[in-house]
């Protein structure tokens, strides 16, 4: 991995990419430093700070952004909620079936899909931001926002909408012309821009006496531990065997090779926690902006860190898991594929018996990853309840962080493998080639 990774600096594409990713970055987080118009920058960061749970949560995803209430500050979360709902309406509308079932055409019908209910979703809840943010109010008494009114909601608005959008190109900009998921990244780099600052409240709180000083080797610990775990599980792999059949073309014997199926133990990688964590920002979302008593008091009760929050997150990070695994993965088509190249798995008789198998298989892995899953992203729960600790040390963030960067060197290390293979190719010479 090192010697992969080492070599990307003396590949001048790779080099490029990787540049290109990290001016991205820095244009990000340049704009989460931009403020929104109308608001009182003091007195809106006065209010954040007595506010935890899910401000925390939020605040986490959009890098800082919420916290200084930037044009960035509904982050990237609208286009994930889009995406969620095209994934579920894949399955039950014919239409969108058909289209994902014909190929790249279809694909980028259903990206242009999800960005026009991105806009829309935006513009939603940049409307719902604005009337919340008018009843606001500092520690004090000092208004949040400066001029309240129909101007100041659709300013808010414009300016929400237009800065979710420029993230959303700015992620499709990333995965296009860089390396890695453009999306995840951009949710990385907010993660990882906010640690320095957990950690020195985190000093802060043992110097003050709000977190027990003994107990900052044990979160080390803990801390690289959990990361161990995330690191073990997310580069664990069910490899199922398969044999090639032994066939003649022409005068040439073909086949008899054995190889395997990698089939990873958490497949759905960190789509499940970051959907299951942007569906449940939202009824807290609204007890914070809708002042009716019967929501107030569901909000309530879906606080963040208490029992029906931790149930309900939980169950959907479970069903978010089976269903990424079961729209990503269809045992049917693997084994269509297996029989037309003439393999099989030793034992198992091919067509559906073998479909059958590997559906088995993908289930228990999804079972063992839903479960792995939901015991990291409750950790933080656990963390803050009990021990005071601050959020970024623990559950989605921790594991987003190491999985993307898995991921990410994975990807250059493909791209250092292809592009040494294109200069073994380039440099040989194939019999008959003058």
């Amino acid at each position: 991995m090192q010697a992969g990774v080492g070599s990307a600096a003396r590949i001048p594409e790779l080099r490029r990419r990787i540049f290109f990713v990290l001016a991205m970055l820095a244009v990000y987080r340049a704009g989460v430093q931009v403020p929104t118009p109308g608001i009182d920058g003091e007195a809106i960061s006065a209010f954040f700070e007595q506010v935890g749970g899910l401000f925390d949560m939020f605040n986490m995803f959009t890098g800082g952004a919420l916290e200084n209430f930037s044009i960035f500050a509904l982050g990237i979360m609208p286009y994930i909620s889009a995406s969620i709902i095209f994934q579920l309406l894949t399955v039950v509308v014919p239409y969108l079936e058909a289209l994902k079932k014909e190929g790249e055409s279809g694909r980028q019908k259903i990206t242009q899909y999800t960005r026009y209910a991105t806009i829309g979703l935006a513009l939603v809840q940049g409307m719902f931001i604005s009337i919340g943010l008018e009843g606001m109010s500092a520690p004090g008494g000092v208004p949040v926002v400066i001029d309240p009114g129909w101007g100041f909601r659709l300013m808010t608005m414009l300016t929400l909408t237009c800065g979710t959008a420029f993230l959303m190109w700015l992620g499709e900009q990333i995965t296009e012309r860089g390396i890695g998921n453009g999306i995840s990244l951009i949710i990385y780099a907010g993660i990882v821009a906010s640690m320095p600052s957990a950690l020195v409240n985190t000093f802060r709180m043992a110097g003050t006496g709000e977190l027990a000083l003994v107990f900052l080797p044990l979160l080390l610990i803990m801390v690289l531990g959990v990361t161990g775990f995330i690191v073990f599980v997310e580069t664990a792999q069910r490899r199922v065997p398969v044999q090639y059949a032994k066939r003649m073309v022409g005068r040439r014997m073909y086949g008899g090779q054995q190889s395997h199926l990698p089939l990873k133990v958490n497949m759905a990688g960190v789509i499940p926690a970051i959907f299951a964590s942007s569906i449940m920002m939202f009824p807290e979302t609204v007890g914070n902006f809708i002042q009716i008593d019967w929501v107030q008091r569901a909000s309530a009760m879906m606080a963040w860190g208490s029992l029906p929050h931790t149930i309900v997150f939980v169950a959907f990070l479970v069903f978010f898991c089976f269903f990424y695994v079961a729209v990503t993965f269809n045992p049917v088509d693997v084994s269509e594929n297996l029989k037309r190249n003439g393999g099989f798995i030793p034992g198992v008789r091919p067509g559906k018996k073998t479909a059958d198998f590997l559906d088995k298989v993908i289930t228990r892995l999804t079972v063992v990853g839903a479960i792995y899953m939901s015991a990291i992203c409750v950790l933080p729960t656990v963390l803050i309840s009990e021990f005071n600790v601050p959020f970024y040390f623990g559950g989605t963030a921790l594991l987003i962080v190491v999985a993307v960067s898995i991921d990410t060197i994975g990807q250059i290390e493909s791209h250092t493998m292809m592009r040494n293979y294109d200069g073994f190719l380039k440099q040989g010479r194939f019999k008959g080639r003058r």
